[in-house]
């Protein structure tokens, strides 16, 4: 089969970047997409925007823009129906769907409505044809499952109860902003993970059996077990650390002692230090966290510092970004008002999330002791510093409103992720 690949030029704020060369599950978008068709594809062709399809060839294709993140049970799915068909497909979404309706479709530009079906650039050609126009919708449910995450207590909120998502066990989305890549990461990856291994432990007794036997074997809980917890080589795991699956972490990862970690993806090289805590995150190649460092539902690309005493909440911190001591990243409107966030063309929405974090750009220097309000973003190749004027940071932050202008040496910190059409100043 021929994968043609469809170009998306839209840059993913505050990244500077297209979604295709960011990080979700520590995997650049890319590369996942070509590992999850592999078993499909014999070669590929890269299209430009404007490009147009091939003609009529002599062999099946899928076509798809490099912005979606999807996952190889909605593919299999996808590619089994649409073969069955005598025509091309086009994969479709509905509001029935409440993963779609609730987290794809808020902030999004990159659905095709069409009546009650929303389209998703993702197609299936038999054969011979490749006319857009003969395409017929495919509908493949994810398979939602509300699942609880939170719970408001009755001072906080009296409307509310318990915070929930609705957890796809299959899933497909299209990257159009830094909530997008959250939801992805957090509630499609980690949560979906987990009710995945949930579903499997209820469905097939032989894996129920294989957790059992090797968790009785190494006198360990169910949780702590090598089949729910997965270590790479070369790894220093301090005794006294708490590791509950399901748990990915890579190779030469050291873990220090009193660390707690709860249904995380650790990457390679990771020095996670004493006394710090990790729930339902995502860390990337190359990250430190210094001691009492604390991440909740929160991603962080690779070869970033977050540093002692810093907590994040729900929150998507870019590559190579250093967050100093102290800050808090809250993630709840203390007023019950609605949380926006800006779309894929930068306009501000509901967010459709009661709680939510901030977003961190590439190459981000922020200094000790900030509080950052729920959803404001700080662009890449800012850096910002704690003063009299600047403590909170309560509105989005662009690379004009960076600290470093005021330095005498500005130009010692180098711009390496421009605004599409900007460019780089020499440095000599």
């Amino acid at each position: 089969m021929l994968k043609v690949i469809l170009q998306s030029w839209q840059s993913i704020l505050p990244f500077n970047e297209r979604a295709r060369d960011l990080r979700l599950q520590n995997t650049p978008l890319w590369l996942y997409q070509r590992d999850i068709l592999a078993p499909y594809i014999d070669h590929e062709i890269e299209l430009l925007p404007g490009q147009s399809l091939p003609g009529n060839m002599n062999e099946a294709r899928i076509v798809y823009r490099d912005n979606l993140f999807f996952d190889a049970e909605y593919i299999r799915v996808f590619i089994s129906e649409a073969q069955k068909r005598k025509g091309p497909s086009r994969a479709a979404l509905t509001l029935k769907d409440g993963a779609f309706r609730e987290h794809c479709l808020p902030l999004s530009i990159s659905y095709t409505q069409q009546d009650d079906l929303y389209l998703v650039d993702l197609w299936y050609f038999p054969e011979g044809t490749s006319s857009n126009d003969l395409c017929e919708p495919l509908v493949v449910n994810m398979l939602a499952q509300e699942m609880g995450y939170y719970h408001v207590p009755t001072y906080m909120a009296h409307q509310q109860g318990d915070l929930t998502y609705q957890v796809p066990l299959r899933f497909i989305i299209a990257i159009d902003s830094w909530v997008h890549i959250f939801i992805a990461d957090i509630v499609f990856g980690l949560f979906g993970r987990g009710a995945r291994f949930e579903h499997e432990l209820k469905h097939s007794p032989m894996f129920m059996l294989d957790v059992l036997g090797h968790a009785l074997l190494e006198g360990r809980q169910v949780l702590e077990s090598s089949p729910v917890v997965k270590i790479g080589k070369n790894c220093a795991i301090d005794p006294s650390a708490i590791i509950h699956g399901p748990t990915t972490i890579g190779d030469n990862v050291t873990i220090g002692m009193g660390v707690m970690i709860e249904n995380c993806i650790i990457g390679n090289n990771v020095n996670v230090s004493q006394g710090s805590q990790l729930m339902l995150s995502v860390v990337g190649d190359g990250t430190f966290l210094p001691f009492r460092a604390s991440l909740f539902m929160t991603t962080v690309m690779d070869y970033s510092m977050i540093a002692q005493n810093t907590c994040l909440q729900m929150c998507v911190v870019g590559r190579n970004a250093f967050i100093g001591a102290g800050n808090t990243f809250t993630d709840y409107n203390l007023v019950p008002a609605p949380i926006r966030a800006r779309d894929g063309l930068g306009d501000l929405h509901d967010s459709n999330r009661p709680v939510l974090g901030s977003c961190i750009g590439h190459n981000v220097r922020i200094g000790s002791g900030m509080v950052v309000y729920p959803a404001r973003m700080i662009e890449s190749d800012v850096i910002l510093v704690a003063s009299d004027t600047r403590r909170v940071v309560n509105k989005d932050v662009r690379f004009e409103d960076s600290d470093h202008h005021k330095f005498p040496n500005a130009l010692l910190h180098q711009r390496l992720y421009p605004r599409p059409g900007e460019s780089i100043p020499e440095s000599w």
